[in-house]
Protein backbone atom coordinates (compact mmCIF):
# COMPACT_ATOMS: atom_id res chain seq x y z
CA UNK A 1 0.00 0.00 0.00
CA UNK A 2 0.83 3.40 -0.79
CA UNK A 3 2.05 5.72 2.18
CA UNK A 4 0.34 8.62 1.62
CA UNK A 5 -3.29 6.11 1.74
CA UNK A 6 -1.69 4.06 4.81
CA UNK A 7 -1.28 7.26 6.77
CA UNK A 8 -5.19 8.85 5.40
CA UNK A 9 -6.76 4.76 6.02
CA UNK A 10 -5.42 4.45 9.50
CA UNK A 11 -6.40 8.36 10.32
CA UNK A 12 -2.82 9.79 11.16
CA UNK A 13 -3.58 12.56 8.77
CA UNK A 14 -7.25 13.56 7.61
CA UNK A 15 -6.95 13.70 4.01
CA UNK A 16 -4.34 11.84 1.28
CA UNK A 17 -3.62 14.86 -0.64
CA UNK A 18 -2.43 16.43 2.90
CA UNK A 19 -0.59 13.17 3.49
CA UNK A 20 0.96 13.22 -0.47
CA UNK A 21 2.53 16.73 0.53
CA UNK A 22 3.60 15.72 4.13
CA UNK A 23 5.53 13.25 2.60
CA UNK A 24 6.77 14.58 -0.48
CA UNK A 25 8.15 17.56 1.64
CA UNK A 26 10.72 14.74 3.42
CA UNK A 27 8.78 14.95 6.47
CA UNK A 28 8.13 11.02 6.97
CA UNK A 29 10.64 8.39 7.17
CA UNK A 30 10.35 4.39 6.38
CA UNK A 31 13.12 2.27 7.83
CA UNK A 32 15.26 5.18 8.64
CA UNK A 33 14.85 5.95 4.88
CA UNK A 34 13.17 9.12 3.61
CA UNK A 35 10.15 8.28 2.27
CA UNK A 36 7.84 9.68 -0.81
CA UNK A 37 3.97 9.56 -1.00
CA UNK A 38 4.58 6.58 -3.17
CA UNK A 39 6.86 4.67 -1.36
CA UNK A 40 5.10 0.85 -0.51
CA UNK A 41 4.86 0.16 3.13
CA UNK A 42 3.97 -3.51 4.59
CA UNK A 43 3.57 -5.13 8.31
CA UNK A 44 6.78 -4.57 10.35
CA UNK A 45 7.74 -1.39 8.88
CA UNK A 46 8.63 1.26 11.51
CA UNK A 47 7.46 4.59 10.33
CA UNK A 48 8.70 7.78 11.72
CA UNK A 49 6.81 11.47 11.29
CA UNK A 50 7.98 14.81 11.65
CA UNK A 51 5.21 17.08 13.07
CA UNK A 52 6.87 20.51 13.94
CA UNK A 53 8.27 19.88 17.37
CA UNK A 54 6.18 16.71 17.44
CA UNK A 55 7.62 13.54 16.29
CA UNK A 56 5.60 10.25 16.34
CA UNK A 57 7.57 6.53 15.63
CA UNK A 58 5.17 3.87 14.34
CA UNK A 59 5.09 0.06 13.68
CA UNK A 60 2.43 -0.98 11.40
CA UNK A 61 0.44 -4.05 12.19
CA UNK A 62 -1.89 -4.21 9.99
CA UNK A 63 -2.59 -3.05 6.50
CA UNK A 64 -6.44 -2.85 4.94
CA UNK A 65 -7.59 -0.90 2.40
CA UNK A 66 -10.37 0.08 4.17
CA UNK A 67 -11.30 0.76 7.89
CA UNK A 68 -13.64 1.96 10.08
CA UNK A 69 -13.24 4.77 12.74
CA UNK A 70 -12.78 2.28 15.54
CA UNK A 71 -10.68 -0.29 14.26
CA UNK A 72 -7.81 2.19 12.38
CA UNK A 73 -5.79 2.20 15.74
CA UNK A 74 -5.56 -1.55 15.27
CA UNK A 75 -3.21 -0.86 11.96
CA UNK A 76 -0.15 0.73 13.63
CA UNK A 77 1.39 0.61 17.17
CA UNK A 78 3.58 3.43 18.55
CA UNK A 79 7.58 2.61 19.40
Amino acid sequence: MRLDKFLKVSRIIKRRTVAKEFADNGRALINDRVAKSSSDVTVGDVIELHFGEKTMKLRILNVKETTKKNESMDMYEEV
